[in-house]
């Protein structure tokens, strides 16, 4: 089994990584975006020229939500035309593609958890681009897996787990949005789930919804993080105002029934998840 991953920096391409480790017989090749610049279709033909690959995990994407509202074209390159490149390439060489996605394809205005046949309204850059994205993909390929996430953290990379944490040491007072609801989600909990779909070898293609479980405001997962961090003097308030150049949605809570049922995986919820994550990297 040879397997190609792209965005092997990023904080979920370096959560594959580590959970590559399990699977001694596959072969795993990792690239970063100085090895394979996923814009040229010229270097994504270089890629695949030289080894068949049964599948291609995609964890390369432009995620700067604030930025991509002010460089669009940016967000476009990379998480829709690139990603248009990818699959003509997969479908090329009969590769499989595992694509990630994002929660912010919908526009927030549900009151239940979004399932994967809800109707999809990005309401930023960053989610329309994605939504782009997972649409080349639709109409080039009938062998794909699309997978939907929310509120990624890990061990990597900058995010909101890493950033609350760091605050925590400071001891800094900080003020935490309560309108948005969601599902934080473990990067390597995501990593663990898409080595499962490859291990399967199912064909039960299509999108799927994948996020730790239980709803969350951004306050609640930051005043957990905060209760990780012994003697902190950290003081936090909940505010239901927080500016952004970026719209968000206030609901992008992911409904997991169908990769549950299809797959077989139990998932964690967000606070257990939170809790290994410390235990196992940071403490």
């Amino acid at each position: 089994m040879n397997i190609l991953v792209t965005g092997a920096a990023g904080q979920l391409g370096q959560c594959l990584q580590i959970a590559a480790k399990a699977y001694p017989n596959y072969h795993f090749n990792f690239k970063n975006s100085t090895d394979l610049d996923i814009a040229s279709a010229e270097a994504i033909e270089s890629i695949f020229s030289q080894k068949k690959y049964d599948f291609c995990i995609n964890a390369a994407a432009y995620t700067n939500v604030e930025k991509a509202e002010s460089k669009p074209e940016r967000a476009f390159l990379i998480n829709a035309e690139a990603v248009k490149n990818l699959a003509k390439t997969c479908k090329k060489y009969q590769t499989k593609l595992i694509h990630v996605s994002t929660d912010y394809v919908f526009d927030g205005e549900k009151e239940e958890s979004y399932s994967e046949e809800d109707k999809v309204n990005p309401i930023n850059v960053y989610g329309a681009s994605k939504l782009k994205g997972e649409k080349y993909i639709q109409e080039t390929l009938e062998t794909f897996f699309i997978i939907r996430t929310s509120w990624l953290y890990s061990q990597f990379g900058h995010n909101f787990f890493k950033t609350i944490l760091q605050k925590a040491k400071e001891g800094a007072t900080l003020n935490i949005t309560t309108e948005q609801k969601g599902n934080p989600t473990n990067a390597n909990d995501l990593a663990a789930l898409i080595l499962k779909i490859i291990e399967k070898k199912s064909e039960a293609y299509g999108i799927y919804h994948f996020s730790n479980l239980e709803e969350a405001t951004w306050y609640d997962f930051a005043k957990s993080i905060v209760s990780l961090q012994p003697h902190t003097k950290a003081v936090l308030h909940a505010s239901n105002s927080y500016k952004t150049k970026a719209k968000r949605p206030l609901n992008s809570c992911l409904d997991k029934k169908k990769v549950i049922s299809t797959f077989g995986v139990s998932i964690l919820s967000w606070r257990n998840s939170l809790e290994n994550l410390y235990q196992t990297y940071i403490k």
